[in-house]
């Protein structure tokens, strides 16, 4: 059995059910647009390798991005699709991604409980992201609100084996995390520096090192149960967020 991010678990029967699905995959250059907000979509998106992001242009030029999507994440629900985008998905990396027609993994849902169950689990985390962003952009400062995304997105990589202890990719742009968070890259650049100071964190060469996890966690509020993941395997050593 293998166990997936969330807490659902599947078998090696499941993970090939689930491979069967890709009816094609596409390679978008970084910075390149997956799917423009209006588009009729036509398969589902799941992201195999890279960084990808949601997001919305404004009238005024300005963007928000809503989510970060890494490898595994679906970019919608898995049960249907829109008439109509309204919103944009973008390549943040260069990004590998599989087209799943909604029908079929419908139907491998209804086949295996674990399938179905992985499923919906996703989905009840992708709600709870978007609930915990909403308190950042609502009640953090601007430091706690880099401190948190750096605590969330070290932790999701950590949970699919892409972290080394205590570092992990981190490829977005000062001006992406101002769309992220909120802020202006005048005011990120601050935070990050305000983090740097505390000794919290450093991001060389498009990754980032956390020097104090428990700190940086503190510091930015963040509680790791709104993921809904299994970290008694981070904490027992399995996997280890200090590189140990």
């Amino acid at each position: 059995m293998r166990k997936l991010r969330h807490g659902a678990w599947i078998d090696e029967d499941d993970e090939r059910s689930l491979r069967a699905l890709y009816e094609g995959v596409r390679l978008v250059h970084a910075r390149g647009d997956i799917i423009r907000e209006g588009a009729t979509p036509r398969f589902l998106t799941l992201v195999l390798e890279g960084w990808a992001c949601t997001y919305r242009d404004l009238g005024n030029g300005q963007r928000q991005i809503l989510s970060i999507l890494l490898p595994g994440d679906l970019a919608e629900p898995f049960g249907i699709l829109p008439d109509f985008a309204d919103h944009s998905i973008g390549a943040v990396t260069q990004v590998t991604l599989a087209q799943v027609n909604p029908d079929a993994i419908r139907a491998a849902a209804s086949a295996s409980p674990r399938i179905e169950q992985a499923l919906w689990w996703d989905l009840l985390v992708t709600i709870a992201i978007e609930r915990e962003h909403a308190v950042s952009l609502g009640r953090r400062t601007a430091s706690e609100r880099l401190g948190h995304l750096l605590c969330e997105l070290h932790l999701r990589q950590a949970l699919v084996g892409l972290a080394e202890g205590a570092s992990c990719e981190f490829p977005l742009t000062q001006s992406e995390l101002a769309d992220l968070l909120g802020l202006s890259a005048v005011h990120v650049n601050r935070s990050l520096q305000d983090l740097r100071g505390r000794g919290l964190v450093s991001l060389r060469n498009r990754r980032l090192i956390i020097h104090e996890l428990e700190a940086l966690r503190n510091f930015s509020f963040f509680d790791p149960d709104y993921l809904h993941a299994d970290t008694d395997a981070l904490h027992s050593g399995e996997l280890s967020l200090r590189g140990e």
